[in-house]
């Protein structure tokens, strides 16, 4: 069998998504079996309290049968913690799979997809793999952060049918402004969709983040990707949503897998949603654990980005990729920007405070001996 006689030619060149090397692949290398993992992102904090017991307690009744009940159930739940209308929420096997979703509803070979750099190197892979011409913006090269009245221009001047925006951006931690948010949508050309993801926004203050349902139930071309692996901890669960205009809902259903989120995501789900008073806390908890890594790191002259979001990009110069095989010899293991087209930073995942507090020390002593 030849597989380029029978793949579509958009697929091939593409590739697979690579996260970035993983721990059992990096203990092997190491020799350490005690890394942290800091590199992909994931809450270390776990669940919200409560959580795995109501889990376990829920599966004896619910692993033999198909979700639908418990779907329909958490499609309430997250309507009435958003102010959405149930319709408007469609869950999803995590964001990678409702991306996924989306561009298999609406992108047709050929048509233009505009990607701000760097961001989440999905949303590109995925376009491209549908066929789409996939246009890449470059965020503004001192500060890093995108550039919402560039990005509007590109979709015009293109004709685009997608535009990407992940706010906070992942992997600086930046975040856009209303004021440009609003110009942004009022200048995209017509037939244009904002895709905006959320995974980080529930780490900034509620009365801070910009009100994208808003947006949807006014009818702009917006839709929302938010998801139940950051601040809610179960990544390993891969659980999120999509906020959609009603309008649209159907025809996403339609390229969706019947029953696709597992009765353990939704129970899991379900019961963070019981338990969002314990969110102030786990914002005000990641505010100090970035403050505590970034504290060593000012006084040795190495930057770092203002981050909204529950990781720091930290400009470490020089070979990156070096400063994360030394650290990951001391048992930290962060993600190398030049992995994701920002050579010469690193992205750390943040812990507890006390955690943080060394590993800021390992990077100023990492830094130091590479200077």
């Amino acid at each position: 069998m030849n597989p380029a006689e029978l793949l579509r030619r958009s697929v091939i060149g593409v590739g697979p998504y690579v996260p970035g090397a993983g721990a059992r692949e990096l203990k092997a290398r190491t020799g350490r079996t005690d890394l942290i993992r800091l590199n992909w992102n994931e809450n270390l904090l776990g669940p919200l309290d409560g959580v795995l017991d109501a889990l376990a307690a829920s599966l004896p009744d619910e692993v033999w049968a198909y979700p639908e009940e418990a779907y329909e159930e958490f499609r309430h739940a997250v309507a009435r913690w958003a102010g959405a209308d149930p319709a408007q929420v469609i869950p999803g096997h995590g964001i990678q799979a409702l991306t996924l979703s989306l561009v298999a509803a609406l992108v047709e070979p050929g048509d233009r997809v505009v990607i701000p750099r760097p961001t989440y190197g999905l949303y590109a892979s995925v376009c491209a793999v549908a066929g789409a011409e996939v246009i890449r913006v470059e965020t503004d090269p001192d500060t890093l952060a995108f550039d919402l009245g560039a990005l509007a221009r590109e979709a015009r001047e293109v004709d685009a049918k997608l535009v990407f925006v992940c706010d906070p951006n992942n992997p600086t931690g930046l975040r856009a402004g209303r004021r440009d948010w609003d110009a942004f949508v009022a200048s995209l050309p017509d037939r244009c969709l904002a895709v905006v993801d959320e995974a980080y926004a529930d780490y900034i203050e509620p009365s801070e983040r910009i009100d994208r349902l808003s947006d949807i139930d006014a009818g702009r071309p917006v839709v929302v990707l938010r998801t139940f692996s950051k601040i809610f901890g179960l990544a390993g669960l891969r659980l999120g949503y999509l906020l959609v205009n009603e309008s649209l809902a159907p025809h996403l259903h339609a390229v969706q897998e019947p029953f696709n989120v597992n009765s353990a995501a939704l129970a899991a789900g379900l019961a963070s949603l019981e338990r969002v008073g314990q969110l102030p806390a786990r914002r005000a908890q990641a505010a100090r654990a970035r403050a505590r890594l970034i504290a060593p790191l000012i006084p040795a002259g190495i930057r770092t980005l203002g981050s909204n979001a529950s990781f720091v990009l930290v400009q470490v110069g020089g070979d990156d990729v070096a400063v994360c095989e030394t650290l990951a010899r001391e048992g930290w293991l962060l993600r190398a920007g030049s992995e994701f087209g920002l050579p010469g930073f690193v992205r750390v995942t943040i812990g507890d405070e006390q955690l943080m507090e060394r590993v800021g020390a390992a990077l100023v002593a990492a830094v130091g001996a590479r200077r």
